[in-house]
């Protein structure tokens, strides 16, 4: 049987497979990305597919503080439109 890796998402800090969590990425020229394949190189933040806990990161900074650096409100709103395909 093959192990399934988890993640934790940092706002709910809750061990989930990757499938269900979004990977954003701090990469090492300073751009912040939303990173679908989950093989961007750089600092990563895994989020929770979910609307309420997409806006309790954007609220609270979740990302700036994990990241290290200012994520802008389209990063938020492209999020916002994964999780409701």
């Amino acid at each position: 049987m093959k192990k399934i890796p988890l993640r934790t998402c940092v706002v709910t800090h809750e061990k989930l497979e990757k499938k269900d969590l979004i990977r954003v990425v701090r990469t090492p020229n300073g751009e912040v990305l939303i990173d679908e394949s989950g093989k961007l190189n750089g600092r990563g933040a895994y989020l929770k597919k979910d609307i309420d806990v997409i806006n309790k990161a954007e609220k609270n900074k979740i990302l700036n503080k994990h990241l290290e650096i200012e994520v802008n409100k389209e990063i938020f709103e492209e999020l916002k439109q994964l999780i409701e395909k």
